[in-house]
């Protein structure tokens, strides 16, 4: 499984393809006034600050000339993903998909990322959650995914299915013991049904709640996409069963029209002990 592909960067457009900018006209000054002396920007300006939500900013707005092929949904996306600032930003700071920050700011405000844990990401392609808990201080992390992802230097990736009856030993076995983190973006398929759709992610939440139930070491965390819709209560009582602290939100990445909310379920407590 990998995450919903509305988070995926777009394709590099070819050279042919042709993009226009709306901006707004400007007059030049037949006697231009006396210029004024300009900071040079500092590193910490060139920089994203992500302290104020990308979504916020005034994008610069770009839209397609040419279709190229191309369906009317297909456009649709491209020039969203082409308008997106989180797109943006994902490009010029390294990440593979904008989804890296949905993950950055849950850290921010829950703080479940630790110097040291094993953490295991289900649906990794295409790395992007990866990428977020190496560069904040994991110590090994693996990624699984049905699809092939690219490697990642400090991570074991794995193409294969997590519910898959050996995986939860195997992946003990490549961690050294148990996780401390176990995190999902996945997401199926949609079908524009809103109630179906809903009920399919949280099936497929509950598979990866299951999975972590065998996996993941005393105290440890699971943090997991859902969309709301009702069934959600049903997973959320069963993590309260589970864990000491079960929580939910949405980070500021996460479209404004997309029903998603993450889960996240921190202090783990196995159930012969629960």
């Amino acid at each position: 499984m990998s995450p919903h592909k509305e988070d995926a960067l777009p394709p590099a457009l070819p050279p042919s393809e042709s993009l226009s900018e709306k901006s707004e006209k400007t007059t030049r000054l037949k006697t231009p006034k006396k210029p004024t002396q300009r900071r040079s920007p500092t590193k910490a300006h060139r920089q994203h600050d992500l302290s104020t939500p990308l979504r916020e900013r005034a994008p610069q707005t770009v839209s397609l000339k040419t279709a190229r092929g191309r369906t009317t949904a297909q456009q649709r996306w491209l020039i969203r993903q082409l308008n997106d600032p989180y797109v943006h930003a994902a490009h010029q700071q390294g990440w593979r998909s904008r989804a890296a920050f949905k993950l950055i700011e849950l850290d921010d405000r829950f703080h479940f990322i630790r110097n040291g844990i094993k953490a295991v990401d289900l649906g990794a392609a295409p790395g992007s959650w990866t990428q977020v808990l190496l560069q904040r201080g994991a110590k090994r992390v693996v990624g699984i995914d049905l699809l092939p992802v690219k490697p990642l230097l400090g991570a074991d990736i794995l193409e294969g299915d997590f519910t898959d009856p050996d995986m939860p030993e195997h992946l003990k076995a490549l961690l050294g013991r148990k996780a401390d983190l176990v995190l999902s973006d996945m997401a199926p398929n949609t079908t524009g049904h809103a109630s179906t759709d809903h009920l399919r992610i949280i099936a497929l939440a509950e598979e990866a709640f299951f999975f972590a139930r065998d996996i993941l070491a005393e105290g440890g965390g699971f943090i997991a996409k859902v969309f709301q819709g009702g069934a959600e209560k049903t997973l959320l009582t069963a993590l309260k069963q589970n864990f000491t602290h079960v929580r939910h939100a949405k980070p500021p990445a996460s479209r404004k029209n997309s029903s998603e909310i993450y889960v996240i379920a921190t202090g783990f407590r196995s159930p012969q002990e629960g």
